[in-house]
């Protein structure tokens, strides 16, 4: 039997051919968009809980900073963490997340704070393989996969240069437990101890800060970040030896060096 010039046969044979010419372009379509589509989709995704929790970490920061600086008694602050979880590690953590000393340049010197831990409040990203941690009052950042970091909003350190003075601020983060979220959390904080050191300083000596991050292989090292800090934004000058920094008083007059120190509480996240 014959259908306007084509058999049956062939008839079937030419729809079959069309049905999997379409059903092929469909599937060679949502194979493209499998393939490059989708992964692109979770990088931009990846990338937006990065920048939001960049944000998020500023906000703590300002908390903190009403804690400290305003004597703000509690603090509250609702936040979506997506991507990653927010840990604190406390002040008192085994090894230290970092140290920090003061004292004078000379060895045999005056040390004037000696080991202090400040402790860590860190939202650590699987997807994104990145660490942005409030330390000590600033926002550092870190890749995973590459040497270095940044610090994305400075701590409250100054220098008066009318009077010689330089005022370092120490934050130090601590809870009565580990404290770990991811999804929606709310972090508390209240004010716990504050301490307040003035020290005068002769002519003639210099004064030193190191910063010393934490030692183990898996440890988040923000040395960079802080290293830029004390020559770029501080001032402060290199000695040579181990990240000692010399602080930027003058040396041919009587200095004053003013050390606040807060213990910050964390009592929920």
């Amino acid at each position: 039997m014959v259908v306007r010039g084509f058999s049956l046969a062939e008839r079937g044979v030419s729809e079959a051919i069309g049905f999997i010419l379409i059903f092929s372009i469909v599937i060679a379509g949502i194979g493209l968009v499998t393939l490059y589509g989708y992964p692109m989709l979770l990088k931009q995704q990846t990338s937006a809980n990065e920048r939001i929790m960049e944000k998020n970490m500023i906000v703590l920061q300002n908390d903190v900073k009403s804690l400290a600086y305003k004597t703000v008694p509690y603090k509250e602050t609702s936040l979506k963490i997506d991507g990653g979880s927010l840990t604190v590690y406390n002040s008192t953590s085994t090894p230290a997340v970092s140290r920090l000393d003061i004292r004078d340049c000379d060895p045999s010197g005056d040390e004037y704070i000696g080991a202090f831990q400040s402790g860590d409040l860190r939202y650590s990203s699987e997807s994104a393989g990145t660490d942005i941690s409030l330390q000590n009052g600033a926002v550092v950042m870190r890749p995973h996969a590459e040497p270095g970091s940044v610090m994305l909003a400075e701590p409250r350190w100054f220098y008066d240069a009318q009077t010689n003075t330089m005022v370092i601020n120490l934050i130090g983060f601590n809870s009565s437990y580990t404290i770990a979220r991811a999804g929606i959390g709310t972090v508390q904080m209240a004010m716990g101890e504050t301490g307040y050191t003035r020290v005068d300083i002769p002519a003639g000596n210099l004064l030193c800060v190191v910063y010393t991050p934490d030692p183990t292989p898996e440890g988040q090292n923000y040395q960079v970040a802080w290293d830029n800090y004390f020559i770029n934004s501080m001032k402060m000058t290199p000695t040579g030896t181990d990240h000692e920094y010399r602080l930027p008083t003058d040396v041919t007059n009587p200095a004053i060096l003013v050390i606040k120190k807060y213990d910050v509480i964390i009592k929920s996240l």
